[in-house]
């Protein structure tokens, strides 16, 4: 056996070549989870990304050191004869065999060489010392299929050394694949199964779990032993290998006496010349990473902001600003300005006498019995109704999404809600002085009757001087046909007037009508836009990104 120190164990092949299936495949989900840890900064903690993190370096660092060697570690208990069993592959006492225990100190490495480069980065990445650094003996240990295995003995996982125990759990964490080795007598032990077995259940692919020293056992034994290991490990929920489906390889073996031993170095043989090896323990890591993630980024249910959400949110501002009183005061300031304008004169002289003219009524001069209770009046938005529709619109958008996302689309309607009603305010205020301002356009009709009105009033006045004429014996009023056409034209006058006045009352009613309603329409409108653009789309981009990580979780996720 020859140490590390010499030329074969510092050069070891050539530059990675392309990579297989599994690390095509695998790359989009790498790509994606890097992704979605960018996407996510902002909005989870560093903590709860920091494993997910760790797995996208131990990638990147991983291929980068080789993509073509295959890193297996040989584990076991305490007398399970792991060390026996990694001399029996490396075909040379590489690493120590003793009696007493713990006997491996620190890890072993036998690399087989080659032509491919690479190794040498991989052992110092696992901080492997030089001296620690075999190549295997010549014969059937060192068959060229083997090219690029780099076998490692780690120190007792139930070592009484604390260090040693640290040293296994480090190694597991950066290697391919792991040889689990067990005795029957410590084959069902809980530590075993609880604390590495069972949590590392998703890496059953890269994962081998060898019965040794079944040359102990009697007549059937070692089949009912392994039986019954296959059993607990189907209860750990770690896969297994069975008609050609993937999962863990089970085998029976004997390190001491060399029973089994090819069988084991076969199965390793097509493990590593498949060249997959790293690619299925990373994606095993990229799954583990996924699952842990999983409640930060799946929703129990549908992600969104509905139709009806949206329109309940709108309708509420509509109530904050009272659009419904600005529509019935618009409503009410058109019929005003209608029948001014269709006065009687001396009904126009008698409002202007007591400085009543149309159009100085304001949105907020409401009168009693206008506005429903709790109603705000216009131009004096209602912070209590606003604060209610930012909740309800948020709470039915963060409805059923995953803590983080919920409390950062209520953050986003919160933030735009503080300048809401002041927004909703202006609006209001820029309804309020249109309304003042009166109809942008008065009706022809107006003119119309207006010139009615003043035909009428001048048909009255003829008839009074006809009156005062005959009355006071004046010759042409003496000279015409009496009394009667005087009485007609005071008649058609005075009773005109007010009908007239009446008349285009009724015609007002229906333009009236139409006008508040678009008074109503216009300020609705005007507190929907000013609703969207503080709240529904900050909102809306919240729920966008949260869209966005799910895509890419899924596909990080591979699902």
């Amino acid at each position: 056996m020859v140490s590390g120190e010499g030329e074969d164990a510092a050069g070891y092949g050539c530059v990675p070549r392309g990579r297989r299936t599994v690390e095509d495949e695998l790359q989009p989900r790498i790509d994606a989870l890097r992704e979605l840890i960018g996407l996510s900064r902002t909005r989870l903690d560093g903590r709860t990304l920091d494993e997910a993190g760790q797995v996208l370096d131990a990638a990147d660092e991983r291929y980068r050191l080789s993509g073509e060697h295959t890193v297996v570690a040989v584990a076991g208990a305490t007398g399970s004869g792991k060390s026996s069993l990694f001399n029996a592959l490396a075909g040379a006492p590489c690493s120590q065999v003793a009696a007493r225990r713990p006997t491996t100190s620190q890890p072993v490495a036998c690399v087989w060489p080659g032509d491919r480069a690479g190794a040498e980065g991989l052992l110092h990445r696992l901080a492997i010392p030089v001296a620690q650094r075999f190549v295997p003996a010549s014969g059937p240990a060192g068959d060229e299929d083997l090219r690029g295995l780099v076998l490692l003995d780690l120190p007792d996982h139930d070592s009484a050394a604390a260090g040693h125990r640290a040293q296994v759990d480090r190694v597991l964490k950066a290697v391919d694949a792991v040889i689990w080795v067990v005795d029957p007598e410590k084959y069902a032990d809980a530590v075993l199964h609880e604390r590495y077995l069972r949590p590392l259940a998703g890496y059953a692919e890269v994962t081998f779990v060898v019965l040794n020293q079944v040359d102990r056992l009697p007549g059937d034994a070692a089949d009912q032993v392994v039986d019954d290991l296959r059993r607990l490990l189907d209860e750990d929920g770690l896969a297994l290998s069975e008609h050609d489906e993937p999962g863990a390889t089970v085998l029976a073996l004997s390190a001491a006496t060399g029973e089994g031993v090819d069988e084991l170095r076969d199965a390793l043989r097509q493990f590593v010349a498949e060249q997959g090896a790293a690619g299925r323990r990373l994606a095993a890591d990229v799954d583990a990473a996924a699952e842990r993630l999983q409640p930060v980024y799946v929703a129990e249910g549908h992600a969104g902001l509905t139709e009806r959400a949206r329109e309940d949110f709108e309708e509420r501002l509509a109530e904050a600003v009272g659009a419904t009183a600005a529509g019935r005061a618009a409503e009410r300031d058109w019929l005003r300005h209608a029948e001014h304008a269709c006065a009687t004169p001396w009904v126009r002289l008698r409002s202007s006498r007591h400085g009543a003219s149309p159009g100085r009524t304001s949105c907020g001069q409401a009168s009693p019995g206008q506005t429903s209770p709790g109603q705000a009046l216009p131009g004096q938005a209602s912070r209590a109704v606003t604060e209610q529709a930012v909740r309800a619109v948020a709470g039915e958008a963060a409805r059923g999404l995953p803590v983080p996302w919920a409390q950062a689309v209520r953050e986003a309607a919160d933030k735009g809600a503080r300048g809401l009603p002041e927004a909703l305010d202006r609006a209001a205020d820029a309804a309020d002085r249109a309304l003042r301002a009166g109809p942008p356009a008065k009706p022809r009709w107006w003119t119309v009757a207006a010139a009615g009105q003043g035909l009428l009033v001048a048909l009255q006045a003829l008839g009074v001087l006809w009156m005062v004429g005959l009355l006071c014996g004046v010759a042409w009023a003496a000279r015409g046909p009496g009394w009667l056409p005087a009485l007609v034209l005071i008649t058609a006058g005075t009773v005109g007037g007010p009908a007239l006045s009446w008349l285009c009352g009724v015609a007002a009613r229906g333009p009236a009508r139409r006008y508040g309603q678009d008074a109503e329409r216009e300020l609705r409108a005007a507190a929907a836009g000013c609703g969207r653009a503080r709240v529904l789309e900050p909102v809306a981009a919240e729920l966008l990104r949260y869209r966005e990580v799910r895509e890419q979780y899924a596909v990080a996720a591979g699902v």
